[in-house]
């Protein structure tokens, strides 16, 4: 009975696959990795039933190339719309990769100083009598507080990155810089409001620039809910009983740089192809980009400019990081040795299982598929 029933399951995958061109599935694959990208889709649609998630959008890239994205589920429980490859999710703290390859290029550009104090870009911000630097914020060194459950969704409308300051800048430090590592949206928020202030252009302009139209990343955008944004899908939340409901509205464009951008999968495997595969970065900046810092008593810490620096049991390095943000929320994985990078967003408020990166990451790693459940990023 049993083996019928697995028998069923694999001929209906089967049937999926052999139709999915001509139906309304919104897949691109690589029929080379037809049998991995199969155990993938498993693993995706189970996770999603367990998790009640609305819609998501996932991607594959290998050796540079994208391999495996699709759009599954809805973008909208109201309106029963399909979620596509092309959907545009909320990716939480995902948006500190784009603003930190920003900072570094602008480093490149001159227009930034890693050394330099915050007061040299923005004479009116508080002294605190211990000077933070911009590489201290980009490596959430600062000793800047943590933002607080109500100031993650607090109702702030129409307020701007610099603005958006007030929120914390006359708080004391919770510690000395460079002796803790404490991630906190605060330290982007504050390196973006530099970023525009010593560039003199906004964050989107910034972000367009350096990133979205360099990489032509074209579902990647700052999220603005007084604006239509063509694809975007619905958020989800749950509520008091754990019911997915429509989640209300949140203006996250003063959090921007660090949580407060739309993309999907595909651009998200884009941007990791492009960060470590590519000649877009020059070799020093990738050097700067992933070198961790060493903390109190010489410890090296385990993020540099937002990216978690992992190491499976094999001893390769892989990188990675997860956002979750009211709404939705994103993971991105890069195991540089396999060439190898998996992406994944979603429509719900992401504080229940991972999502899946490292189950899919094993299905592409021959004979290695327990080496890459290390940790989540």
């Amino acid at each position: 009975m049993r083996q019928r029933i697995l028998t069923i399951i694999l001929v209906s995958i089967t049937l999926s696959f052999i139709g999915c061109r001509k139906s309304s599935v919104d897949i691109l694959y690589d029929k080379k990795y037809i049998k991995e990208i199969k155990a993938s889709r498993e693993d995706i649609k189970f996770y999603m039933a367990r998790n009640f998630i609305p819609g998501a959008t996932f991607a594959v890239a290998k050796d540079g190339k994208i391999i495996y994205s699709e759009g599954a589920g809805l973008a909208s429980n109201d309106l029963n719309v399909s979620a596509k490859r092309d959907t545009k999710f909320r990716i939480g703290e995902i948006s500190e990769l784009f603003t930190s390859t920003i900072y570094q290029l602008m480093i490149e550009d001159g227009i930034l100083n890693p050394d330099s104090t915050v007061q040299h870009y923005l004479p009116d911000y508080p002294e605190t009598g211990k000077n933070m630097t911009l590489k201290q914020l980009a490596y959430h060194t600062s000793g800047l507080r943590i933002e607080r459950e109500s100031e993650e969704r607090a109702e702030m409308f129409h307020v701007t990155i610099e603005k958006g300051l007030n929120t914390f800048k006359n708080d004391p430090l919770e510690s000395e810089p460079n002796l803790f590592q404490n991630p906190s949206m605060f330290n982007y928020n504050l390196l973006g409001a530099i970023m525009e202030k010593a560039s003199g252009k906004h964050y989107n302009e910034l972000l367009k620039e350096y990133i979205t139209d360099t990489l032509h990343l074209e579902n990647t955008l700052i999220d603005n809910p007084f604006q239509t944004i063509k694809g975007r899908t619905n958020f989800h939340d749950l509520n008091m009983i754990a019911q997915v409901v429509n989640e209300t509205t949140h203006d996250l464009r003063y959090k921007a740089p660090s949580r407060g951008i739309l993309s999907n999968a595909e651009d998200l495997a884009k941007f990791g192809n492009a960060i470590f595969f590519s000649d877009y970065l020059p070799e020093k900046v990738k050097e700067r980009l992933f070198e961790p810092v060493f903390l109190l008593d010489s410890f090296p810490s385990p993020m540099a400019n937002g990216w978690m620096l992992l190491v499976n049991r094999s001893g390769d390095k892989m990188y990675g990081r997860k956002g979750q943000v009211t709404g939705g929320g994103a993971v991105i994985l890069v195991i540089p040795k396999e060439k190898l990078v998996i992406t994944g967003a979603i429509n719900l408020t992401a504080k229940l299982d991972e999502i899946p990166v490292f189950d899919i990451a094993s299905h592409f790693i021959a004979g290695n598929e327990e080496e890459q459940k290390k940790e989540t990023p």
